[in-house]
């Protein structure tokens, strides 16, 4: 199990200590402090880096959220109309189917009583 936002520093080495000198234990303290100091810098630099990184990421992502939005509604707008249209089409055939019915029935109707007069009217002439 590593840790890869560790691997990627390079640490700082304990300071030296030297053989048979007097030991300054306040110098050692602070180069202590100092690389404590560069490590935590070093992290919080990593940490705002990877937060950069992800509000990156969120905007694309709301982006394209968005963008797939847009696009969707302008879909369902051009679906709309077209079933519009289509139902319009509909609408008109069915007039004209019905008026075709109708016109055919009252040729029809014209028909039979053409007919009948004209029977009428040899049975009239041939009495």
């Amino acid at each position: 199990w590593y840790n890869y936002n560790f691997m990627c520093f390079n640490r700082p080495t304990a300071p030296k200590i030297p053989e048979g000198e007097k030991v300054d234990f306040d110098d050692i303290q602070k180069k202590r402090q100092n690389k404590d100091l560069v490590e935590l810098q070093s992290l919080i630099d990593a940490h705002f880096e990877c937060r950069k990184r992800e509000e990156e990421e969120l905007i694309a992502l709301k982006s394209r959220i968005e963008k797939r939005r847009a696009e969707r509604a302008e879909q369902q707008r051009i679906r709309a109309e077209q079933e519009k249209e289509r139902q319009a089409r509909r609408e008109k055939l069915k007039r004209q189917t019905y008026e075709v019915s109708d016109f055919k029935i009252l040729w029809a109707v014209l028909v039979v009583l053409h007919l009948k007069t004209t029977i009428c009217h040899l049975f009239i002439f041939t009495v």
